[in-house]
């Protein structure tokens, strides 16, 4: 049972306090289940947050003003307790700042607030990031929600597919995939994979290499086709990034679709945090927003 659960008339949501996790998205209509379990035969999370690091940093180190930290794959809020702050009837918040354990690994003062609004088509996803300090907040936000795939018992995962499309709603016949290497970071590489009507099937070895990812606002809309070509999800966002995901060579039953804020680094990455592609910057006072929704 999740800590918090929202509902209106078709949607239902349960929300964890640890890592301000959205856990459960349902439409009560029909009792679907669109978030995967965690079932740690494949991947023990459902939809973590992505905080103050989207993938992991070179050699598991990174440099700000000269000095090093060392610091795991998608940084550490995931794995925080937050605090509930706020709850109506259709929206929760929750809020994580910095404390004497963050700043071992990440030296910055920081008000990190997670929101999710349940609505009558699915729920928004709400991030602010505040610097209450003087000094320039570096951080990358993104999301790593995991959907079911098949969303029907008995249904072959290879007989569904994902669609893409950009900011204008058209339906792009390629887009350039970002390779990654060894250790979690990215190669200088890419490659074009091509789409028909924007289509991307979800064959055996789609996700053999692991993650697709997605650069340059090439993409604003990721959806899920059930084996008829019916679309029964889709995440809409404005992130300059997005990752699809699931665990290489296991075929698990489920797709991650990652808005992203920031990106891992690349293989021949050798710069400060400040220097990181992708990444934000806020200055003392200043407030980032941001937002994607998911639609079932």
């Amino acid at each position: 049972m999740a800590d918090v659960i929202l509902k209106n008339g078709l949607v239902e949501i349960g929300v964890n306090i640890h890592g301000a996790e959205l856990k459960s998205l349902k439409r009560t209509d029909t009792d679907t289940e669109y978030l995967w379990c965690a079932d740690p035969a494949y991947w023990n999370r459902t939809s973590p947050v992505l905080f103050p690091f989207v993938g992991g940093v070179k050699d598991g180190v990174y440099r700000h003003e000269g000095t090093e930290y060392k610091i795991g794959q998608h940084g550490f809020a995931r794995d925080r307790d937050f605090t509930l702050v706020s709850q109506t009837e259709d929206t929760v918040w929750f809020e994580l700042t910095d404390d004497e354990e963050s700043r071992k690994v990440y030296p910055f003062a920081f008000r990190l607030e997670i929101g999710y609004q349940v609505m009558e088509d699915g729920v928004k996803v709400m991030w602010k990031v505040e610097n209450p300090a003087q000094d320039t907040l570096y951080f990358a936000i993104g999301a790593h929600p995991a959907f079911n795939c098949p969303v029907k018992e008995g249904d072959k995962q290879t007989d569904y597919a994902i669609r893409l499309q950009d900011r204008d709603g058209e339906n792009p016949g390629c887009f350039i995939n970002t390779i990654f290497g060894q250790g979690g970071t990215v190669t200088s590489a890419r490659e074009a994979v091509k789409l028909k009507e924007g289509i991307l099937p979800i064959t055996e070895t789609l996700f053999d290499y692991d993650a697709k990812v997605i650069e340059d606002h090439q993409v604003q809309r990721v959806s899920l086709l059930d084996g008829e070509g019916r679309e029964y999800l889709a995440v809409e966002f404005t992130a300059p990034l997005v990752g699809i995901w699931s665990p290489p060579k296991k075929q698990a039953p489920f797709v991650c679709i990652e808005p992203w804020y920031g990106r891992c680094d690349s293989d021949a990455f050798e710069g400060e945090l400040k220097d990181r592609k992708w990444e934000q910057a806020l200055r003392g006072g200043e407030v980032f927003q941001a937002e994607y929704k998911i639609v079932v």
